[in-house]
């Protein structure tokens, strides 16, 4: 069964512009054209593509056909591109979603001396980057998911590794005793909502949780600020945390043998892209200097 190419583009529109309208008015066409073919597209697959709220979503079949779009796209840009078709001052980009401590760490690093790629970055917890990745948002991720998304490859880079740490003055005042029980009453710093990493480490140690007595603040380097203000405990990257350990801003919590260590792996689409395949090189070679080996 044939993919009609022009179908599949208008499918891409409607989910980029968020409404028919939009996306009409971005392939010169009229609303009913996309109409039209967004419905063709549905009875060819047999499948409902979108779910027509505001803006619209693509569905998880949507999905499929949205990567499917970006894929084509990409491919298209790199023919233009070695056949010196490309629009004058037109940027080879790569899309990548990364997690906020990596970009704060050692990611950045990786791109240093790629030449004439650009990147858009996507910041994104490495728990949830895999699904920017199955929706076709973005073409490489920094993910803890070692399964590979459908239509990418997958690969290990490394650990990073956390250390619980607090500013002197705050560990002498809130964590004195057992250390399982004193974090479950401590304040904490996390970084959104979501944030489950400091809990987990304390259900570790046999504690119910981290305490609800909680700062929020959804930035790496804001996040290492506050704990070393004295604002709450937290799970700090090693790099990060041994500056402002050797110079006693900060102290470790239960000794040197506590610590966590994150799984990360690179997924990327599946395609033959010289510019996509440059930034994974890049990565895999920064990651092997930066991260912790198994």
């Amino acid at each position: 069964m044939e993919l009609p190419l022009d179908q599949v583009r208008t499918l891409l529109a409607v989910v980029d512009e968020g409404t028919f309208d939009a996306a009409a008015a971005a392939l010169h066409v009229t609303p009913s054209a996309v109409s039209q073919r967004v419905k063709a597209l549905e009875q060819r697959t047999g499948r409902v593509l979108l779910q027509r709220t505001k803006p619209v979503r693509p569905t998880e079949s949507g999905e499929v056909l949205v990567r499917f779009a970006r894929q084509l796209a990409r491919l298209e840009r790199d023919a233009r591109g070695e056949l010196g078709m490309s629009g004058a001052g037109e940027p080879t980009r790569v899309s990548v979603a990364v997690n906020a401590d990596s970009l704060a760490t050692w990611f950045l690093g990786a791109l240093a001396g790629l030449p004439d790629v650009y990147v858009e970055l996507r910041r994104e917890d490495e728990d949830h980057t895999a699904a920017l990745l199955r929706e076709g948002l973005v073409m490489a991720a920094v993910t803890s998911a070692p399964d590979a998304v459908p239509g990418c490859s997958v690969r290990a880079l490394g650990r990073m590794r956390y250390l619980p740490v607090a500013a002197p003055e705050f560990a002498a005042a809130h964590l004195t005793g057992g250390l399982a029980g004193a974090l479950a009453e401590a304040p904490v710093i996390v970084f959104d909502r979501r944030d489950d990493f400091q809990d987990g480490f304390v259900r570790r140690l046999g504690g119910a949780g981290a305490s609800a007595l909680r700062h929020f603040v959804p930035t790496s380097e804001g996040f290492v600020d506050a704990v070393t203000a004295g604002l709450g405990w937290g799970m700090v990257p090693q790099a990060q945390a041994e500056p402002r350990l050797r110079e006693g801003r900060l102290v470790r919590l239960g000794g040197r043998e506590l610590r966590v260590d994150v799984p990360l792996y690179w997924q990327q689409w599946k395609l033959d892209s010289p510019a996509l395949g440059a930034v994974a090189e890049a990565v895999a070679r920064t990651a092997e200097s930066a991260l912790s080996r198994p």
